[in-house]
């Protein structure tokens, strides 16, 4: 089925963040006219950590982004983890899917980025464009198109709604994934979700060349007051600022009762005094926010839609990383629209569509069931006090965690760790 004379685009794209931003480079990148609607205006700014694994690197080679230091990045070598009384540098792995090295970039500039990457290669960018809905066919109830407003920089209305219509619709509007739930698609509340608060500070650790990630955070001294619930992150951006965060993850999608901003304070208070975490350092109020996990949200194609990252529930159980998925969803996604709008029949344009979730599945699916098992055991405070304790120190061990937990190994081949991964991701249940 050819793109129809009322249609406004060949693909709608539902979201401006990594994934939408991606979506929309990749399929203009492949011939296709894309509309890419957010309803913010860029460059703004997004709850996150700031830090790119080498998987998500991977993808912003694909897109041919430059990535030199003197472009706004900076480089890390690895994972820095305490824990246990033990301080450990794991260096990211010498593999041949990923290059050897993370980034960190501030996301007010980052998904800036990515948005004017998409438009310099001829995707129409519509900011402060609200959608508030999908356009239904009325016989077959397929989406073909979204219902938007424009609205000025508080979010008000500014105008008239408009309706632009497709034959596919990308949504990749975040955690609240409004447009799918609009549409019928509830989340499920059997998979893990996390929360993360950060902020930044000024300090003389904006350069250091390691993520660096606590995995016990106490209110006092360590070993003598209690251990709070969540891990923290400190990630330099290599400007004279860090993003300082923490966070904590649920097998379900229930609410947690932790106060995570108290959390937080109490972490500062016993940060060592040449980090320079002060309040007069501090740029911004500490922010939280939902980090859907394990494809919580479904079916990732159905009836003219597709859905991409946070909207989804593409963050990894293991490591709350979702830059790398969307990323990957976005490219994905824009291979399976490209070859179904190549198709002459409708059926053949569907099985097309069809193979994005097909082949997010098969890639994903395993190590996400593996991560909810991962998830359950560090729920118990005592099951994370002994990992920590006594697994840290083993070379082979830490190894196998930095592979398993950051999805960097090889899918094929490699040596007995990735083989080890590989294996149990295949074994694991997609569901």
């Amino acid at each position: 089925m050819v793109r129809r004379a009322t249609d406004d685009a060949d693909v709608i794209v539902v979201g401006a963040g990594p994934a939408g931003a991606a979506t929309a480079f990749h399929c203009a990148s492949a011939g296709l006219d894309v509309l890419l609607l957010d309803k913010a205006s860029f460059p703004r700014d997004k709850i996150c950590g700031d830090g790119l694994t080498p998987r998500a690197v991977a993808e912003l080679v694909r897109m041919g982004l430059p990535l030199r230091e003197q472009d706004g990045w900076i480089r890390n070598k690895g994972l820095r983890v305490i824990g246990g009384g033990h301080r450990i540098e794991l260096p990211w792995p010498e593999i041949s899917s990923y290059p050897s090295y993370g980034l960190a970039r501030a996301r007010m500039s980052f998904d800036h980025l990515l948005v004017e990457h998409a438009r310099s290669a001829g995707a129409k960018v519509h900011e402060r464009t609200n959608v508030v809905g999908a356009v239904r066919d009325e016989r077959s109830g397929r989406v073909v198109g979204a219902t938007a407003r424009p609205v000025d920089a508080n979010g008000r209305r500014a105008g008239e709604d408009v309706v632009f219509r497709a034959p596919v619709v990308v949504a990749a509007d975040g955690v609240s994934a409004r447009f799918a739930t609009g549409v019928g698609l509830a989340k499920r509340d059997d998979r893990p979700m996390g929360v993360a608060v950060r902020t930044y500070f000024r300090t003389p650790r904006h350069d250091d060349p390691w993520m660096e990630s606590w995995l016990e955070l106490w209110d006092g001294e360590p070993g003598r007051s209690t251990l709070m619930p969540g891990y923290g992150w400190i990630f330099s951006l290599g400007d004279g600022t860090a993003n300082v965060g923490l966070g904590s993850v649920s097998s379900t999608a229930a609410a947690t009762k932790v106060d995570y901003k108290a959390l937080f304070a109490a972490w500062m208070r016993n940060a060592p005094a040449e980090w320079e975490f002060t309040d007069e350092n501090q740029l911004g109020p500490v922010r939280g926010a939902a980090l859907p996990m394990g494809f919580n949200r479904g079916p990732l194609y159905g009836n003219g839609l597709m859905l991409a990252g946070d909207a989804a529930g593409m963050v990894s159980p293991f490591n709350g990383e979702g830059i790398a998925y969307g990323l990957q969803a976005g490219r994905v996604a824009a291979d399976a629209i490209a070859q179904g709008l190549a198709r002459g029949s409708a059926a053949g344009r569907e099985r097309a569509f069809a193979t994005y979730q097909t082949r997010m599945k098969d890639d994903l699916g395993g190590y996400y069931t593996l991560g909810r098992v991962f998830v359950r055991l560090i729920e118990h405070p005592e099951v994370m006090r002994v990992c920590t304790r006594y697994g840290l120190p083993r070379p082979l061990l830490m190894k196998f965690v930095l592979k398993l937990l950051s999805d960097c190994y090889e899918p094929r081949g490699g040596d007995m760790v990735d083989r080890t991964i590989s294996a149990l991701a295949r074994i694991a249940p997609a569901a």
